[in-house]
């Protein structure tokens, strides 16, 4: 299994972030498939052959994911995507 861990400062606040790091879940949700759902300030997700999380802090945004086997030889790719993805909504 492949893992994913980014970690990205922001300046917004914890409630700000977590609006924003909604409309992220969502557009992941939208091109993957996933479901998801909140725990304090992690929010939770998972989809066929990915489980992971996002953290949400007053300075950072923390995404760890598991690939499973299929996923794997994407890594790279699903990696940067969700890099610019997290760059834009942070931005």
């Amino acid at each position: 299994m492949a893992k994913i861990d980014i970690e990205r400062p922001h300046n917004m606040g914890a409630t700000r972030a977590r609006a924003v790091i909604d409309n992220f879940a969502a557009s992941l949700q939208e091109q993957f498939g996933l479901t998801n759902h909140w725990q304090g300030d992690v929010l939770q997700f998972s989809g066929n052959g990915v489980s992971g999380a996002i953290t949400i802090s007053a300075t950072a945004v923390r995404v760890t994911a598991q690939l499973g086997l299929f996923l794997s030889p994407l890594r790279g790719k699903i990696e940067q995507d969700i890099r610019s993805k997290l760059d834009r909504h942070l931005a």
